[in-house]
């Protein structure tokens, strides 16, 4: 859609305005050079902003000397429709138009709409195949049908907007196709007349001196017939002055007619066809990445009625409050919440997960997803075109058009190379003729042929292709990726900085020991440590609170009065009469001796501390002393754990450890990045010696504890600072989106952690993991590595086929048919399926961790 961005409060009217059109059809350099040459012909325009990969052109203008609307003409006539531009006010028809998979389809889709009634918007989805037009009420789909078929593409009229897109119809079945195929055998039955069967090619007639045989009727008709959609296309270049792929063939073609080498256009209208249906059959292997998310939502859905009865609807029908049927092997139709029933989800499609989760009553549960072993009903959260997979295939479209490094170079480099080899094949044709008075014929054909070189369709192509097939398969794999700079940008990064809590660790606090003293056992500990933190709020509470209810202890049994929170300490309260208190080890200082106790050794947890208990002491006669802030307070903080002692003012009665645990996969997906050169560095706001368990467990040599969430973005400053060779590191950060925000705006690429079902992350986050799994995170570096090499072995070898190519046209040794299939064809569809083997990139995940999940 379009947006223009209102003037603030009190704005005056002479400030500047912006403008956003969507342009779906702008989706390459040479379209971005049409539509901005013919807007920057306005006056008042102070910027344009073409954004090809995301099909939107951003424009900053004075609204006192020029328009939105005039804008949008100046778009229009440059051969570009816009869509969704905010006039709707009446309904949409949405076609599927499998065929139309580039710009210059596009462009004929929308030029052809323009002129069918009651059309009042188009937009046209290249990616997707689809064309969404804003129609007047009443407004029948057999017109618009009509209008695109004229240009043509076959349509079907679709429902609704949110149905899946079509399956791609096969290339040869095409209009153009059928075009070409027949071209082609004219073609070769001139070729038979010509140089084969001489004597059956009778000429017809004479001009200008110039005789015209059979033969040449049919080159000329070839030429005619099968350019003509090159011819329409190359119009509207001509019209904003730009050198692109559709203008140079146009003048090649009819160049060739009218100096009377006739053969030599139709082939070159023959063979450009041939090459944009082989690029359109690339189109549709690259599409098929995006069809299979866009599939992933079922079409029907089961609704449970008010009075039991079941009803099947439409999918895109269910209104936020429904209540869903979902029965084992059936996906979910939309997000929400479990009311009844359980069953294990395979949430693969959306986290990339390959281990089902087990949901019940108050699970969330996500559209796409499919219940494996149980009965669910589901009350819906989110309609259809809100749901979790359809915001992921919205982003996946817009993360396609968002230009990389790289495009912005190619985009250069093709604004100077066409225009030089334009001229110097201006100049082989002319020069040696005029000059030394060469053949015309033989200068010709090698300036013709230089002018198909000139076309850097290849070239242009080599990155968006690698981006698309790229972002797709991350996201088939939990891993979305907003943006080709950020799947770029992940290669390059050489330092990730990791938050701790809810990144290496699962963020949620458990009892990892229990260890009573003075005769007290586990389950009395418990008891009296729940009853007292029951009253409490603090995360520790609620750990020590849960756990004690997984033992079966409740913790409402003691009778609790006189509750006390000591701030930073931990609580005092009275417990069947007597008062307990529960908290750090120095809230006992002053209180009871902690370096005399008894360990009881009848129940509890067994630690290395307890061996080192004396059996006795020179002034106890009893067995079992141990000092517990040096024997039992170090070992648990060394592990990383939280001390919390319960007792009396007569003494301590236990010792409960509570952790954050270190999620399975944690240590294997930091060794697998420091294999791949990544250095690992975390960052947390926990104490020194948790911060330094943590590290060690998972194998992380530098870290830095008790950082505020300033402190985390000053670090990660000044990790960008420490290159070398006077170059500053790109860095990269992982966190769970929360109070890690500004550390994850300011590095090069924010990741998020569990971004499935998240608004905030999907929306803030470069790089988004879907499922709380750091098996991806290995994964998301070798793909960007993989995709920055296939970007630069698609770059480099367009180049140099064309500098090879180009090298030896003005020699005789390249023909126009080699320009065309090998420059144009050979290598478009050469860097497209090199980029196809991005699909092929699949994570990696350890044995062990697969168990450990199962375990859990």
């Amino acid at each position: 859609m379009s947006d223009v961005s209102p003037p603030d409060a009190g704005e005056g009217p002479d400030a500047t305005r912006t403008l956003e059109l969507r342009v779906p059809e702008m989706d390459c350099s040479t379209c971005a050079g049409k539509v901005t040459n013919s807007v920057d012909r306005l006056e008042g325009i102070d910027e344009l902003d073409a954004r090809v990969t995301s099909g939107r052109l951003v424009v900053e203008y004075d609204p006192t000397e020029t328009s939105d609307g005039e804008i949008r003409e100046r778009v229009r006539a440059a051969g570009y429709e816009i869509v969704g531009d905010g006039s709707r006010n009446a309904d949409e028809l949405t076609v599927s138009v499998p065929g139309m998979d580039c710009a210059s389809c596009a462009t004929k889709v929308e030029t052809a709409l323009e002129g069918a009634d009651g059309v009042d918007e188009i937009e046209t989805r290249p990616t997707s195949g689809r064309v969404t037009v804003g129609v007047d009420e009443g407004t029948a789909p057999e017109p618009i049908v009509d209008a695109i078929e004229s240009a043509g593409y076959d349509a079907t009229p679709l429902d609704t907007d949110g149905e899946p897109m079509a399956d791609a119809e096969p290339v040869w079945k095409s209009r153009r196709a059928a075009i070409t195929g027949i071209g082609a055998i004219v073609v070769a039955v001139g070729m038979a007349l010509e140089f084969v069967l001489t004597g059956l090619d009778p000429t017809l007639f004479a001009v200008g001196g110039r005789s015209y045989q059979l033969s040449t009727l049919l080159f000329i008709m070839t030429a005619a017939i099968v350019g003509a959609p090159i011819f329409r296309n190359g119009y509207y270049s001509a019209r904003n002055r730009s050198l692109d792929i559709d203008f140079l063939m146009t003048v090649g073609i009819i160049a060739a007619v009218a100096a009377h080498h006739p053969f030599e256009g139709a082939m070159l209208a023959v063979l450009f066809n041939i090459a944009e249906l082989l690029e359109t059959y690339s189109m549709d292997r690259a599409r098929d990445s995006l069809r299979e998310l866009m599939d992933l939502s079922p079409d029907t859905a089961t609704v449970k009625r008010e009075d039991g009865s079941e009803e099947t609807i439409p999918a895109d029908d269910l209104a936020v409050g429904d209540r869903v049927v979902v029965r084992p092997g059936e996906k979910i139709p939309a997000d929400g919440t479990v009311r009844e029933g359980e069953s294990a989800v395979d949430e693969s499609p959306i986290t990339g997960e390959s281990v089902p989760a087990d949901k019940t009553t108050g699970d969330e549960v996500f559209a796409g997803t499919i219940a494996e072993s149980g009965y669910l009903e589901v009350d819906v959260e989110h309609a259809a075109g809100d749901s979790t997979i359809a915001r992921i295939v919205r982003l996946v479209e817009d993360a396609e058009r968002e230009q990389t490094k790289r495009e912005q170079f190619v985009d250069r480099f093709a604004s100077v190379y066409t225009p030089i080899v334009v001229a110097l094949a201006i100049a082989v044709a002319a020069g040696p003729p005029l000059i030394v008075g060469a053949s015309w014929h033989t200068w010709f054909l090698r300036g013709l042929t230089l002018l198909v070189i000139a076309c850097p369709c290849a070239f242009v192509i080599s990155t968006p292709v690698s981006v698309v097939s790229g972002i797709t398969s991350a996201a088939r794999n939990g891993v979305l990726i907003k943006g080709g700079r950020y799947l770029e940008s992940v290669a390059e990064s050489d330092v990730l900085a990791v938050d701790k809590t809810g990144t290496l660790t699962t963020g949620d606090l458990s009892v990892t020991d229990v260890i009573p003293l003075e005769g007290a056992d586990e389950d009395d500990v418990l008891r009296r440590a729940s009853a007292a933190e029951s009253r409490s709020e603090h995360p520790l509470a609620r750990a020590i609170v849960g756990y004690a209810n997984e033992q079966g202890i409740d913790p409402d049994d003691p009778a609790v009065s006189d509750f006390e929170a000591l701030t930073g300490k931990g609580i005092r309260a009275e417990i069947d009469g007597e008062t307990h208190y529960v908290g750090k080890p120095g809230l006992f200082e002053g209180l009871a001796d902690l370096e005399h106790a008894h360990v009881t050794t009848d129940g509890g947890t067994a630690l290395e501390a307890k061996s080192t208990a004396s059996e006795s002491r020179p002034d106890c006669d009893r067995e079992g002393c141990l000092d517990v802030l040096r024997d039992i307070v170090p070992e648990l903080e060394a592990e990383g754990k939280t001390v919390v002692v319960v007792g009396t003012e007569d003494g301590p009665l236990g010792v409960v450890g509570i952790a954050d645990r270190v999620r399975p996969e944690a240590t294997w997906a930091v060794s697998r990045l420091q294999d791949q050169g990544v250095r690992v560095v975390m960052l947390t706001g926990d104490n020194e010696g948790t911060a330094r368990a943590i590290a060690e467990q998972v194998g992380i040599d530098e870290y830095h504890a008790e950082l505020l969430p300033d402190e985390k973005l000053a670090w990660i400053r000044r990790l960008e600072g420490e290159g070398t060779d006077d170059t500053s590191s790109n860095v990269a950060m992982i966190g769970d989106g929360i109070n890690d925000a500004p550390a994850l705006a300011t590095a090069g690429v924010g990741i998020a952690m569990g971004a499935a079902g998240t608004d905030t992350a999907l929306e803030t986050a470069d790089v988004a993991l879907m499922g709380d799994d750091l098996t991806r995170l290995p994964y998301l570096y070798r793909l960007s590595r993989t995709a920055n090499g296939v970007i630069r072995q698609n770059i480099w070898a367009s180049l140099a086929v064309k500098a090879v190519l180009a090298a030896g046209a003005p020699i005789g040794l390249v023909t126009v048919i080699h320009a065309v299939v090998i420059g144009d064809m050979g290598m478009s569809l050469g860097v497209t399926g090199n980029a196809m083997r991005l699909a092929n990139v699949e994570p990696d995940l350890p044995e062990d961790v697969s168990r450990l999940h199962l375990e859990e």
